[in-house]
């Protein structure tokens, strides 16, 4: 066993396919440049000892075989559910320091606690000297995720672990890398929290009232899920921001959009975007854009005259790796 651990796992932005993949249809996934730091050391105690400032938590500590079990503060779950699981599956037992310092901010939306998994996971792994494949970390992250909310597709996951740009389908039934040298892509924030389990479920109650209308929709977005495989694959960003833009409007049929997410995604299409959309589950947090090079700036700009900060994020990212 290794005396300590450092891994980071980057956050994420979805392009496209947002809440269908939620319904077994594909989504396209890159990484970012903002990265979740995980420390892991051997504690002598058989406790589990936690810093994750990030969400509030502070000098946190539990005993191992009480890991998951009782009240569990909601920054600590994951995290708990991660350790618990992996000692299980690797039959290993042992007290640990954990550390975890966000480059982004839990409020944005890019995956922390996605993140945060993958990088508890990956950094046991090589504190406990076990070899795990790609889709071995993601089966077990995926689990510790379906444990703690019952529901989730992975796609935030796959992102954290496999980096870069990826066509992904419900549960990693395929998890395919697109080839993309650059994503001329640019980042707006709302500045409001979205909620998204709130929207996950409002998505659900609209699906639950008109199934065969719904269903469509996310068939649609399928379909355009599938188109920009291609032409990103291509490098053709004009075509990708069009499909974009449809996108928007079938999300904007689901009813996740808001008027500040809105302002923003006509901002840039008015600054000569190729195509703007919300990221995400909606209700908050990001809208995207693809942008020519030489309109990047003006496209920047009128992000911040339509109420949200422009974010300096670079997509198409690596994946976990040690530190």
């Amino acid at each position: 066993m290794r005396e300590m651990v450092k891994v980071s796992a980057p956050g994420k932005l979805m392009l496209f396919g947002e809440h269908a993949v939620i319904y077994h249809r594909p989504c396209i996934v890159t990484a970012v440049d903002q990265r979740m730091i995980v420390e892991i050391k051997p504690a002598r105690e058989e406790k589990l000892l936690l810093d994750a400032p990030g969400v509030g938590i502070k000098g946190y500590s539990k005993k191992i075989k009480d890991l998951a079990c009782g009240e569990v503060p909601k920054g600590v779950r994951f995290i708990e559910t991660g350790i618990r699981n992996f000692f299980q599956k690797y039959k290993v037992k042992q007290g640990i320091e954990v550390k975890t310092k966000a480059g982004f901010s839990s409020e944005v939306g890019f995956g922390s606690s996605a993140a945060v998994t993958v990088g508890v996971a990956a950094g046991l792994a090589q504190l406990f000297k076990i070899r795990l494949s790609r889709k071995q970390l993601f089966d077990l992250t995926y689990k510790t995720v379906l444990d703690v909310q019952g529901v989730g597709s992975g796609f935030d996951l796959a992102a954290s672990i496999w980096g870069g740009t990826l066509y992904f389908v419900t549960g990693g039934k395929k998890v395919i890398p697109l080839k993309i040298n650059q994503l001329p892509l640019i980042v707006g924030y709302t500045g409001i929290k979205a909620d998204t389990p709130t929207m996950v479920k409002k998505v659900a109650n609209l699906r639950k009232n008109n199934k065969k209308l719904v269903d469509s929709i996310f068939d649609q977005m399928s379909f355009l899920t599938n188109k920009a495989k291609v032409t990103l694959s291509k490098g053709n960003f004009k075509k990708t921001g069009g499909l974009m833009n449809l996108n928007q409007g079938l999300l904007d049929a689901l009813g996740v959009n808001t008027k500040e997410l809105a302002d923003l995604i006509f901002a840039t299409r008015k600054a000569g975007a190729w195509g703007a959309k919300l990221s995400g589950a909606g209700g908050g947090d990001c809208m995207i854009a693809l942008v020519p090079g030489k309109m990047r700036r003006k496209a920047e700009k009128a992000i911040e005259r339509a109420g949200g900060k422009a974010l300096k994020i670079k997509p198409n990212a690596e994946g976990v790796r040690a530190e």
